[in-house]
């Protein structure tokens, strides 16, 4: 079963700056794409950012220049930076690791981390 445990999320003024990590149980290289997601108040849950096995990476529009996706395979480990950080970021993020099968896709999610941007 494969476990994944966000952390670095907090309270944080706008223009500021925050890393989120996500640590998984095993190897991130079995994992076809990693992402993050975010669930504010009263809103659906969005993807955020993306990254396949492949290291190829795709951005919501409006996180797009402020934030970054990256993994680090030996730590089994995916980041977020969020730069220039704005109210509307405020949101639980979920970190989700994908496995394509034949004919459906698996995922596992992590439990969240709450991010607060405050004026």
């Amino acid at each position: 079963q494969v476990q994944l445990v966000e952390s670095g999320g907090g309270l944080v003024q706008a223009g500021g700056s925050l890393r989120l990590s996500c640590a998984a149980s095993g190897s991130i290289l079995s994992f076809n794409a990693m992402g993050w997601y975010r669930q504010a108040p009263g809103e659906q849950r969005e993807l955020v950012a993306k990254i396949t096995k492949g290291g190829s990476t795709n951005y919501a529009d409006s996180v797009k220049g402020r934030f970054t996706i990256s993994r680090d395979n030996a730590k089994n480990t995916m980041y977020l930076e969020m730069n220039s950080l704005k109210r509307e970021d405020t949101a639980v993020y979920y970190c989700a690791a994908e496995f394509y099968l034949p004919n459906r896709v698996v995922d596992y999610w992590g439990q969240g981390t709450q991010v607060t941007v405050s004026s």
